[in-house]
């Protein structure tokens, strides 16, 4: 038995330095997605602007030609599926796939987010639990140095991988109220092109 639990003891605390690496790994990616962000919401700001100013002013196809025009719209994830429905109007079967494309898309870009919800809380526990054996055998031996030393550890995991899980929960959740909103701007111009309007 007393070989098991040492062994159990050399994996984890094995498993310390790859936690550490992850971290750090997740915590640069978290801080690039924060940049990335800001960038996504000035544009997604821009082509909410363009895309709701007209929508009821005038009929669907001068809408598409009027906003797919504007180089703003036709660079965004929805101007393009705006154009690719366009593309497909009076085709039924090819404006479903078509919003279909879109929602795998959308996924994509939600899966980021989802990663760092998930894994950063995983990583900053694991990052604590592994030197808390040390910390407690240093404590047992009186090595106060060894388990200070070990407790700091722990505590930085712990901070660093929250950090890492509200960054991809933050983003996460304007993220899809984003997807939403163009999901059903997709599904409402589909369903006015099912009949060839355009």
């Amino acid at each position: 038995m007393n070989q098991i639990t040492a062994l159990l003891y050399w994996i984890s605390t094995g498993l310390l330095v790859p936690v550490i690496v992850f971290l750090l790994y997740f915590f640069v990616n978290a801080l690039w997605m924060i940049g990335r962000f800001y960038g996504q919401y000035i544009e997604h700001r821009r082509l909410n602007r363009a895309l709701d100013q007209t929508l009821d002013e005038m009929p669907l196809p001068d809408w598409l030609n009027h906003v797919l025009a504007q180089p703003d719209v036709a660079r965004s994830t929805a101007g393009r599926y705006l154009g690719l429905l366009r593309a497909a109007a009076g085709d039924a079967a090819l404006l479903e796939k078509r919003l279909g494309d879109y929602e795998v898309e959308a996924d994509k870009l939600l899966g980021k987010s989802k990663l760092l919800v998930k894994i950063g809380p995983i990583l900053g526990l694991m990052g604590t639990l592994i030197p808390m054996g040390p910390a407690l055998l240093g404590l047992a031996t009186g090595d106060v140095a060894s388990m200070a030393s070990n407790m700091q550890v722990a505590f930085a995991t712990t901070v660093v991988g929250l950090i890492i899980g509200a960054v991809g929960f933050i983003t996460l959740q304007a993220r899809q109220r984003w997807v939403a909103g163009e999901m059903n701007l997709l599904t409402y111009v589909a369903e006015k092109l099912k009949g060839g309007l355009a």
